[in-house]
């Protein structure tokens, strides 16, 4: 017998067990398969839609804190920008009063200068006199008891000095 004439029996034993195999493959096997890949379909597609919506909703998620983040920085700016200006003004009124307070301070230095001057000189001047008189009374031989008239030439003597200082 050979591959081109079959033995008839084994061809027709062969023929019912492979429909037999096709059947309870196509009955049992199949729907079994069937279901099993619609049932990874729809986990999957339902997994897709669930991604999605997570997607949308971190995409959301993700507006709402760059514009809370913008307006973060925008209200930083402001805040940095007022305590600019308060620092300017804060600077400029310390240094208006730093001002007011050493013209003050000029003021009375001055004031203070001009008073010691004034008792310094008229204390010079008490000196002086006195000098000059008892310098006097040595080079007359005698003390000078006229002091009244001592006082009237020095002061005579400092106002013509005074006016050849400012002439």
């Amino acid at each position: 017998m050979g591959p081109l004439k079959p033995n008839l029996i084994e061809l027709i034993v062969g023929l019912i067990t492979f429909s037999v195999v096709f059947a309870a493959l196509a009955k049992v096997l199949l729907p079994r398969i069937n279901k099993t890949l619609a049932e990874r379909e729809e986990a999957t597609t339902g997994r897709l839609e669930e991604a999605e919506t997570v997607q949308r909703e971190a995409q959301r998620v993700r507006t709402e804190y760059q514009a809370e983040l913008s307006a973060a920085r925008h209200e930083a700016s402001q805040i940095r920008q007022a305590a600019h200006e308060e620092g300017i003004a804060l600077l400029a009124a310390v240094r208006s009063e730093g001002q007011r307070v050493r013209e003050e301070m000029v003021a009375a230095a001055t004031v203070q200068l001009e008073a010691d001057r004034v008792i310094a000189e008229a204390e010079l001047r008490e000196h002086v006199l006195g000098l000059a008189t008892e310098l006097a009374g040595r080079i007359i031989g005698e003390p000078l008891s006229d002091v009244e008239r001592a006082r009237a030439v020095a002061d005579a003597f400092f106002a013509a000095a005074e006016a050849d200082a400012k002439g």
